[in-house]
């Protein structure tokens, strides 16, 4: 026991924050010229405070070469630590400041683009209200299957996404499923298809679509509807992941989109469109709250994750007798909570 409290004294003496960031910046930029200019440190400076640092941990943390370093299997450990490290001292003073101005602090959110554009701003508008002192960040993903590398890194508290479970780190990632939800099918609000109040999957296989890309669950939930009915593909147009553009092109006509059943409510009057009476075969989608397993949350995040829970559950309604068929096809999803969001 004397011989670890040696060793730790010994860490806690020889190893400082300092020095840990220094020993980040390098991994980050590959290069003891390039993080000294970041650091606005001389490269000797740099390069004396990780030759300390394998001294007193006794492994080599970088091969050098004349392009640069390259971290070694001890450095990928000694990263993954460091930045925890680093990120409960910065939860630590959040929660601080929390502590100092409950109604006061920062949520950093990373969200898929149906998310970003359709349903948190609705989200947003209610908590900003009751947290006005509260700055929110929020970084739109560009993959369908993100990587969750920025929450990872813990650059994000929290992602919101369409997986039923990890793609990978299963162990490192905790998931708080919203509601499960399902395609719907648009058309512009003056094209012949918003006339017609009774129509099969079949009548729009020779139509025009504006899709997202192949890797995205829309793109793949609308293809394999139509394998489902031994439909052939439809002609896919346009490929993009830009819901406003989208929506656009559809508004204009004459192309057909597909979009989350549950954020009908939220498209703008602007892009005219209209969700057609169109029975798609069950393919449910859930969107999730993703953490990382055992990061203490700063006490902001963890009201805005309430407030969200508290919103969906908030937002259950009954369906439009008017347009009944669509109303079976939503509120058919699977919810957790028991929520449906609102035409």
């Amino acid at each position: 026991m004397a011989e670890k409290l040696d060793w730790e004294h010994e860490i806690g003496r020889r190893i400082r924050l300092r020095d840990l960031h220094v020993f980040l910046t390098v991994t980050q930029r590959g290069s003891m010229a390039q993080a000294a200019v970041q650091l606005g440190i001389s490269q000797p400076a740099v390069s004396g405070v990780i030759a300390d640092l394998e001294r007193t941990l006794g492994v080599p943390l970088f091969e050098r070469s004349t392009r640069g370093v390259k971290p070694t299997v001890y450095a990928h450990a000694m990263m993954d630590r460091s930045l925890a490290a680093f990120d409960e001292l910065k939860q630590g003073i959040r929660t601080l400041e929390n502590l100092a101005d409950p109604a006061a602090g920062e949520v950093w959110i990373g969200c898929i683009e149906s998310v970003a554009v359709l349903m948190l701003p609705m989200v947003l508008q209610t908590f900003l209200q009751k947290y006005p002192r509260v700055v929110v960040h929020v970084t739109r993903l560009s993959s369908p299957t993100p990587a969750f590398r920025e929450l990872n890194e813990r650059k994000l508290d929290l992602v919101l996404a369409r997986m039923t479970e990890p793609a990978n780190n299963t162990n490192e990632l905790a998931f708080q499923r919203l509601f499960d939800d399902r395609l719907v099918v648009v058309a512009g609000a003056h094209s012949r298809w918003a006339r017609r109040r009774k129509m099969d999957l079949g009548d729009l296989a020779d139509e025009p679509w504006v899709l997202t890309r192949p890797d995205c669950w829309i793109h793949m939930g609308i293809k394999e509807a139509f394998r489902t009915r031994g439909l052939k593909i439809p002609q896919i147009s346009l490929m993009t992941q830009s819901m406003p553009l989208r929506m656009s092109m559809v508004a204009a006509g004459p192309y057909l989109t597909a979009f989350p059943g549950s954020h009908r409510s939220f498209v703008p009057d602007r892009w005219s469109v209209k969700v057609l009476p169109v029975d798609l075969p069950d393919c449910l989608f859930p969107l999730a709250v993703i953490t990382l397993k055992g990061r203490r949350l700063n006490p902001v995040v963890q009201c805005f994750i309430e407030h969200l829970h508290a919103q969906i559950r908030g937002q259950v309604a009954a369906p439009d007798p008017a347009e009944a068929k669509i109303g079976r096809v939503v509120q058919h999803a699977s919810v957790a909570p028991r929520a449906v969001l609102p035409r």
